[in-house]
This record gives structure tokens, sequence and C-alpha cells, in this order.
């Protein structure tokens, strides 16, 4: 069960507790519309991430939406984007000049600038879905069960 009930407003279950506002609703999924599909970020590295973090954070909905993360070790580009956004989910006040160093050896700064803008959006809904209490029993898409992913 989740912490709040479910507002009428929403197509998906995180929808239906963020649209008690229908306002914040609207806008909180236009800047997720934004996030996905107007950077130059290829959507299978930005999937990689959110399944990464959905780990992390965890958070049900999220976890089960994808599973974990699929992409081989070799994947330098992928596993430094992952590893960025895993550590901006432990512990965001140890990230250091360094991190952005490594990133910047296979990001642009406007890459770089729209990771951390995806991966600060990703981290603030998940945590709010985990927060809310919001598991895995209310994710329509599921493509696997926690008890699978283990």
């Amino acid at each position: 069960m989740t912490r709040i009930k479910f507002s009428e407003n929403g197509n998906t279950a995180f929808e239906k507790l963020i649209g008690h506002n229908p306002e914040i609703l609207k806008k909180w999924n236009a800047l997720e519309e934004t996030v996905w599909n107007d950077t130059s970020l290829d959507n299978n590295l930005l999937e990689q991430i959110r399944r990464a973090m959905a780990f992390e954070n965890g958070c049900e909905y999220c976890m089960v939406k994808g599973g974990k993360p699929d992409f081989d070790a070799s994947q330098m580009k992928t596993s430094i984007a992952v590893a960025f956004a895993e550590l901006f989910c432990k512990d965001h006040h140890s990230i250091s000049e360094a991190h952005f160093m490594m990133l910047r050896e296979y990001f642009s700064d406007k890459e770089i600038s729209e990771l951390c803008t995806f991966i600060a959006f990703v981290n603030a809904s998940q945590k709010l879905g985990k927060t809310l209490n919001l598991t895995e029993d209310y994710q329509q898409n599921a493509v696997i069960h926690l008890n699978e992913s283990k």
C-alpha cells in the first residue's frame, strides 16, 4: 500500500501519486519527456543509467520496469556514466573534479550537463517513488519480478 492515496489525475501509479496537484503533474511529465527526448545522449545509455539507479535507490516500481542494467563492461562510456550515476545516488557529496575529468574523456560539456540533469531528475523520481512506497505491484510495464532479479 502506498503511503498516500492515489489522486484521480494521471495514467500511471507514479503519476497518480504526484497528480494531487495537476500543474505539478503536467510540468513533471513535460520535464520527463524533455530529459528523455530532447537530448544529445543515446536512449540506451539513459535506460542503462535509469536501471542502475533504480537498484541503487531501491525503487521497486522502477526496478521491475526494465530489470538490472544490461551492458557489457567493455562499453566504457556507459560504464563511466552508470558508475557516476550510482555515486550520485549513494553520496553526491563525494563527487570530485576527478570524476568530471573521467566524464570529459567520453562526454562533451553539453553532454555532461544533460547527463547530470537526467541523473538528478531520475534520482528525484525514484526516491519519491521509494518514499511513497510505490512497490513493484503497481508497475503495469514490469518485465521482471524482484524475486527473479536476485
